[in-house]
Order: C-alpha cells, then structure tokens, then sequence
C-alpha cells in the first residue's frame, strides 16, 4: 500500500471519532431525530447496533505527546523552552483523532505559538540526548496556509510512513507574523542517506514545489539564522 492509500484509511477514523458516542448529544439536549418516538426501543436493532460498536482501539506503533509553547508566556529573558509544557500523550488513533478535532489548528493559533508532537519521552528540545546529534528540514508557507501540510505531517508520522522512521523524532508548527514553518526533526544528522530520503518522501507527501533544506543542530546553536542548509531537496 503505497504513502497517499495508507493516509487516506487513517482518515476514515476521523468522521467515526467527532463523536465517539453518537447518541450521546441527543440523549443529553433532549432532541429527538424526526420520526422518534420518545422512550421506544427496538431491543432487536439496539443489541444489533451495541455489538457493533465494541470495536477495539487502533494501537499506535508509537506513543506520540503533543507539546505547546504558550507565546504569550514568552519573554526575551527566559530561557528556550522554558516556557514548553507537554499537553498529552496519545498511543492511539482514536485518541489522536479525538484530540485534533478538538484543538486550534495552525491558522489559528496566535503569532508566536510552537506547536509540536514528538515520540513519548523524547523533548523536543536540542538538549534531548535523542535530538542533540540531530537536525531538521524545514518547509515554509504563506501566513495560515499550513493546516492541511501539518495534518499530512501528523498523519505520516503516527503511520509510519517514512522508510527510516526510525530517526524520527517528532514534528513542530511554528506560527509567525508573516509565515509557518513546519519542521521535522530527526535522531543522527549526519547519516544522510537516512535525512535525503526522509526529505524526498515528506516533500512528496506534501506536494511541496519549492526546495527544502536540512540544518544540523549543532549549526543552528553555533550559527543561529545564519546556519546553512547541509542538504536539499
């Protein structure tokens, strides 16, 4: 099953976990479907529909755990990442779907917010010993023009998608004045073999035309926005 099947059956479970319970609402509202009579039950058809809807969860081949950093807690002085807090971790895609029809998407997050989701146990953070040999590559959009790449992102990664997922550490959305930035973070910068061909499947994934480039971590904290793309795609 090639990259575009696998992320469409993912996609199925979103409209099943909108509401997970589907006769909940209206039991709560009081509202009745046109046509129902109050208190009347089919004891046929309701054990039918009870017995399909015990349905087991679809594991997650990893724990995922999204992360925010608040931009309006930020300040000049504090440290990086000091204001980063760990929002919830997910293990599978029930839940991950339960969670992102219920949080801001990129476009409407305020200017200044990081939003990120990394493999369990892994911060998403220079200093991580699973980041710190790493590096990211980087792809830019228009201001509130990101929602539907980082949706394909999340999807990808939570699937397994990548030949080398393995060196994958997780993904973050950074909202600015002008743009957004998605990067993709990964465990050993200098296996490039593994970085090229993470590159070249995200890009397609995300019908990206322009051309995307890969920084170490140790250029970014040596050179900061000067550091240069050490491969392209």
């Amino acid at each position: 099953m090639g990259l575009e099947e696998n992320l469409k059956s993912m996609n199925i479970n979103e409209e099943e976990n909108k509401n997970p319970n589907p006769n909940t609402k209206d039991e709560e509202d009081g509202e009745l479907e046109e046509g129902e009579i109050a208190g009347e039950e089919d004891d046929t058809t309701s054990s039918s529909l009870k017995k399909g809807v015990v349905e087991q969860p679809h594991q997650l081949e990893h724990s995922w755990t999204f992360w925010f950093d608040n931009a309006s807690a930020k300040s000049k002085q504090a440290p990086w990442g000091s204001s980063m807090r760990a929002i919830y971790t997910f293990s599978t895609i029930e839940q991950f779907w339960s969670l992102y029809n219920n949080i801001h998407h990129p476009s409407k997050l305020a200017v200044g917010a990081d939003f990120h989701c990394f493999k369990d146990k892994i911060e998403p953070k220079w200093e991580d010993p699973v980041c710190a040999n790493g590096g990211k590559w980087t792809v830019v959009f228009q201001k509130g023009k990101s929602d539907t790449s980082w949706l394909y992102t999340l999807l990808a990664l939570i699937g397994e998608q990548f030949e080398y997922g393995d060196e994958i550490c997780g993904a973050v959305v950074n909202v600015r004045g002008k743009q957004d930035r998605i990067a993709l973070w990964t465990k050993n910068a200098a296996n490039e073999t593994a970085q090229m061909s993470i590159g070249k499947q995200w890009k397609e994934l995300l019908d990206y035309n322009d051309t995307i480039g890969f920084i170490f971590h140790d250029d970014a904290k040596t050179h900061e926005r000067s550091a240069k793309n050490r491969y392209t795609v």
